[in-house]
């Protein structure tokens, strides 16, 4: 089999043992790299993972620029890479338009870390721009261990954004909703043609029935392989995923035929 995972995360090297030291310390997981690209690298071999997307996010508005351009410069060797906007920057619908003149693949927005929600009007036109250049939407989804206990990214708010965007290709991380699982079921799961979940560390927090019930609604077609390394090892994503009673076509599909649609065609 084929992987291609669709969510992973690295530093750079100056930053890497900082950012990784402190988010260990908030959420006490013990991380899987040393988020480094190399680290990076090195336990996608070791999971025989030949391709890989790097979702970076910056954190503050003055970041974007710099985050963008390093992007640029790692990427390659079956490393692909989204750009990152921060909602707060005057300047973040240009930011957009400069991702797409990098050669990156999309936008990484984490609500969490950036004190947003989806569905906020004062986000749509980074939306809008997005769209019509093409550039893909992904979305950190539901609670996450590294921030402050308040969930901005609901199944709810990304109903709100895939109905008001038709055009707009949505992926909404962690099954589109960490820890959010019926609230999945009841407002996304196969309701909307744009938006699409991936799997990032939700192997230790989901049980197999409901994961697979949300597949089945949602099609295998619209799920992504991922690990969210270096916060699990892919290994428990990939264990997790071939645990269920799936076919090898939608076992393909989720571990790298709709990322090669996505990205690749």
């Amino acid at each position: 089999m084929r992987y291609f995972d669709f969510h992973t995360h690295a530093f750079t090297d100056t930053l890497a043992e900082r950012a990784v030291s402190g988010l260990s310390d908030t959420s006490g997981i013990t991380p899987a790299t040393d988020g480094t690209i190399k680290g990076l690298r090195k336990k996608l071999a070791e999971n025989g993972i030949d391709r890989a997307l790097l979702l970076p996010v910056a954190t503050k508005p003055s970041q974007q620029t710099t985050i963008n351009n390093w992007a640029a410069e790692v990427m390659g060797d079956g490393l692909y890479c989204c750009g990152t906007v921060h909602p707060d920057a005057e300047d973040a619908v240009a930011e957009v338009e400069r991702i797409k003149s990098l050669g990156l693949y999309g936008v990484k927005f984490h609500s969490e870390y950036q004190k947003f929600c989806p569905h906020e009007e004062r986000m749509f036109p980074i939306y809008e721009k997005s769209a019509e250049l093409g550039l893909i939407a992904v979305f950190h989804g539901g609670w996450d261990p590294y921030s402050e206990d308040i969930i901005r990214a609901t199944p709810q708010s990304f109903a709100a954004v895939a109905g008001t965007f038709p055009k707009l290709t949505i992926v909404a991380a962690h099954l589109g909703g960490m820890k959010l699982w019926d609230d999945i079921e009841k407002y996304t799961a196969g309701k909307f043609d744009n938006l699409w979940f991936d799997v990032g560390v939700i192997a230790r927090y989901i049980e197999d029935e409901q994961l697979l019930r949300i597949i089945r609604m949602q099609g295998a077609d619209k799920v992504l392989f991922g690990s969210d390394c270096p916060w699990d090892d892919p290994a428990n994503e990939i264990a997790m995923i071939n645990r269920l009673p799936l076919t090898e076509e939608e076992k393909e599909l989720i571990f790298y035929r709709n990322a090669e649609r996505l990205l690749l065609t």
